[in-house]
């Protein structure tokens, strides 16, 4: 695995990590690259496979799983959902820091795992927003948004969890949370001015 320190956005689905992640790429184009997750759900509208996702069945990620050539996976709402180290590995290639959107099971696997990781949680400002942003977005049942609710209460109480992640970004006002996780990132693990 490349030595060069990665970044990790973890969060609950609709805490603002994907809107963090494209302004930062677009801001500063030539140092990050994101690692595009594999995942066996469809696609959702506008998402472009290997942009959003690598989108793929049920049987091929099992079997590059059982190859070991995935750093993490999880299962959520019945599709897996997966990084693999070729993802990574290409990110590095190219000369450029890492970023990685993943959940609380990825971010345990990375934990066993020795890629150097500057682990961020993005939390939402409440439950409330939460469900008021994923509702928004019109692309979930709402045994899906249930899902989901549950599961970001789960993320959440493990973010709180000391010795979790090494900081922890309340996006209740985008610009502001956009700044702080800029200035995490100048001060952490690489200089953006």
């Amino acid at each position: 695995m490349p030595m060069s320190r990665s970044i990790v956005l973890s969060g609950p689905s609709g805490c603002g990590k994907s809107t963090l992640i494209k302004k930062l790429m677009k801001d500063y184009p030539d140092h990050f690259g994101f690692s595009v997750s594999h995942t066996t759900r469809l696609p959702r509208r506008g998402e472009v496979h290997g942009k959003d996702y690598h989108f793929t069945t049920k049987d091929t990620i099992s079997k590059e799983i059982e190859n070991g050539e995935f750093i993490e996976h999880a299962c959520f709402n019945d599709n897996i959902y997966g990084t693999s180290i070729r993802a990574v590995q290409d990110v590095f290639k190219q000369g450029r820091t890492c970023i990685l959107d993943i959940d609380r099971q990825g971010v345990l696997s990375i934990k066993q795992t020795d890629l150097d990781c500057l682990l961020i949680f993005i939390m939402p400002p409440s439950i409330q927003e939460l469900e008021k942003r994923l509702r928004g977005r019109a692309t979930e049942t709402e045994d899906s948004v249930q899902r989901r609710l549950n599961s970001s209460k789960e993320e959440i109480a493990y973010a709180n969890t000391p010795g979790s992640y090494d900081y922890i970004l309340v996006n209740d006002d985008l610009d502001r949370t956009y700044d702080e996780f800029k200035s995490i990132i100048d001060k952490e693990v690489v200089k953006l001015c």
